[in-house]
């Protein structure tokens, strides 16, 4: 199925079948509202496209889920910060895990039967990821893992965690595992950020016991999983919430004054701009190129964009951000965090000086 056919179907299908959330608002119907839409689309076959039919997929190109990502986002049926989860933690299963792990795990995570989440940040390593301390020992078949991650989204929910830990020393000693959330030993603790929402938790493992058979890869691949998966953060997800941010867009251009066309027109170009950027990125991911530090540059562009939108909400909506409770004060206050999480805009210039420009360290 091509793209224009994958859409026109979708479009006819999306109209036949409401899945608009109910009432509730809280972050936990959120989540619900997610496993619903998961749902619902994996059993009508739609989310199933773009992935190998070894993990329950029905093939065709990865474009296809940038697609299914942007209707459903674009019509409000689901968060698009969570929704893209999949699309960071489902590729790194089918590229790292034992075939048949992956196999039994991923239709969990399509089918929105299993939320997972990604332990890598670290109280004293957020942007440096490399110096993380949690640290798993080999004990017979088994490996026990004690150490504290921060900023793990959807931790709570979470029955699954794709998690990063110390076996040894330097970028060699990085090793990963897929862990039950269940596993005795595992504490989580939510954590309030500013806009209202418990997104976010820290997560305390002691003398976590996980198989030895749920390692990704080999040790001390853990430095290439994180490598492999962290350019996904920027690509599929990213087309995802631009178009999320255009519905935000649309809706300010309705709500502000005439008169404010400069304004918007520079919000817009902002938005404009790393769509073309993510269109680009979605193509070499439709060709089946490989993703890497060029991702960055999607990063950067999204952080600025998305601040800019919302920057301008604040200016040509006078009040409403600082007086009135509405959804316009919570996003734009996530939105200062845009420049943060997925690794800091001082952490992504660096990376597009060193590793694309060829800048070196100084």
């Amino acid at each position: 199925m091509n793209v224009e056919e994958f859409r026109a179907g979708l479009r006819d299908w999306l109209a036949e079948h409401d899945l608009s959330p109910g009432p509730g608002g809280s972050f936990q119907a959120e989540v619900a509202q997610l496993a619903r839409v998961r749902r619902a689309l994996f059993d009508a076959g739609w989310m199933r496209y773009g992935w190998p039919a070894e993990v329950g997929g029905l093939g065709g190109p990865a474009v296809l889920r940038a697609v299914l990502g942007e209707e459903v986002t674009s019509r409000e049926l689901a968060d698009p910060g969570i929704y893209s989860m999949v699309e960071v933690l489902a590729p790194t299963m089918i590229a790292h895990a034992r075939p048949e792990l992956a196999a039994d795990m991923v239709p969990r995570l399509l089918d929105g039967t299993e939320q997972w989440c990604q332990g890598f940040s670290e109280p004293g390593s957020g942007s440096d990821l490399a110096s993380l301390s949690t640290r798993a020992v080999r004990r017979g078949d088994d490996w026990v893992i004690t150490g504290q991650k921060v900023w793990t989204s959807l931790a709570q929910f979470a029955a699954r965690c794709v998690l990063l830990t110390r076996t040894g020393p330097g970028h060699d000693g990085i090793t990963a595992f897929f862990a039950d959330m269940d596993t005795p030993g595992i504490t989580v603790r939510p954590l309030r950020a500013m806009h209202g929402r418990d997104e976010f938790c820290e997560v305390f493992f002691d003398d976590v016991v996980v198989p030895g058979d749920r390692m990704l890869g080999n040790p001390g691949d853990g430095w290439r999983v994180a490598m492999d998966l962290l350019p996904y953060e920027r690509s599929t997800c990213f087309w995802h919430r631009i178009a999320h941010l255009y519905t935000r867009l649309d809706r300010l251009a309705t709500e502000a004054s005439a008169g404010d066309d400069g304004a918007l027109g520079a919000a817009y170009l902002a938005l404009h701009t790393i769509r073309c950027r993510s269109h680009a990125t979605q193509r070499r991911l439709a060709e089946g190129a490989p993703l890497g530090p060029e991702t960055s540059v999607d990063k950067v562009l999204l952080a600025t964009a998305e601040q800019k939108l919302y920057d301008t909400a604040r200016d040509l909506l006078p009040g409403v951000i600082e007086l009135d409770d509405t959804s316009w004060r919570t996003e734009y206050l996530y939105s200062r965090a845009a420049t943060i999480y997925g690794g800091t805009g001082e952490i992504q210039r660096n990376i597009i000086a060193r590793r694309l420009l060829g800048l070196g360290k100084e």
